[in-house]
């Protein structure tokens, strides 16, 4: 999956899938949980002191973000295919990078939109910096990307796969 400078998001098949079927529970089911709870609480009386109604209501608002931000995401995305298993750095790729050429100090990451940081892989996006120092480069090859110091970092390119969920 990649941003590109459009507002584009481009996703798999099975990412757009997924996405959108987290948009349909939240649309459907959850509102009516989260209503059902907020309705609950509403009953226990003062709504000034009233915590659980509160926290339901917050509950709500992030709910409802969530499903704004699924909405345009999905209201923009490009279905297409996962990155080749050519050894080239892209988005949708598991990345090991080696730090400074030390092959002990390595960092395994999804190159990706924020959208996936729940795969349960630590996720850099494609805009970020050390993502755009490594983006296009091969297995083997070496990478710079500039650190929020302003000082450059170096990195060598171990592995690169396409991520497989």
């Amino acid at each position: 999956m990649t941003q590109t400078s459009e507002n584009v998001t481009w996703l798999t098949q099975e990412a757009y899938n997924q996405l959108k079927a987290e948009l349909e529970y939240l649309s459907g089911p959850a509102r009516s949980e989260i209503a059902a709870k907020i309705a609950a609480a509403r009953e226990e009386g003062d709504l000034r002191e009233n915590g659980g109604y509160h926290a339901a209501k917050e509950e709500q608002g992030k709910q409802e973000l969530r499903v704004r931000q699924l909405t345009q995401l999905l209201e923009n995305a490009k279905v297409g295919e996962a990155p080749a298993a050519d050894g080239a750095v892209a988005p949708g790729m598991v990345v090991t990078i080696a730090f400074d050429g030390d092959e002990d100090d390595t960092l395994t990451f999804l190159l990706a939109s924020r959208e996936y940081a729940s795969s349960g892989i630590e996720t850099y996006s494609p805009q970020s910096p050390l993502g755009t120092g490594v983006h296009g480069k091969t297995v083997g090859e070496d990478a710079e990307y500039e650190l929020p110091n302003g000082k450059k970092a170096s990195v060598r390119i171990l592995k690169a796969e396409p991520y497989r969920g």
